[in-house]
């Protein structure tokens, strides 16, 4: 199941400043956080569902690069926002 419009715009609210601000980098990591926790609880209950299982590491790489991306550009930014979603590094 996709996230909704509603969702999306809540989760770029809270991380992006406003709702049309998609292309904040807290904004994207806050998104593909919030997928790959969908994906996961599908995976819990469909084990053998490989190409989702893909899918699931390629996002994982994409905000493993981003994360990098802010951490290099604005390291109090990254430091805040692993600890608002409760990312470990």
């Amino acid at each position: 199941m996709s996230l909704t419009k509603e969702k999306k715009a809540g989760i770029f609210t809270q991380f992006g400043g406003n709702a049309a601000n998609t292309g904040s980098i807290e904004g994207q990591i806050a998104l593909i956080t919030e997928r790959m926790a969908q994906i996961s609880a599908h995976l819990q209950q469909n084990k053998k569902d490989f190409s989702t299982h893909r899918g699931l590491m390629q996002l994982v790489g994409k905000r493993r690069r981003l994360l990098n991306y802010l951490q290099k550009h604005n390291l109090e930014g990254y430091r805040a926002l692993i600890e608002k979603l409760g990312i470990r590094k």
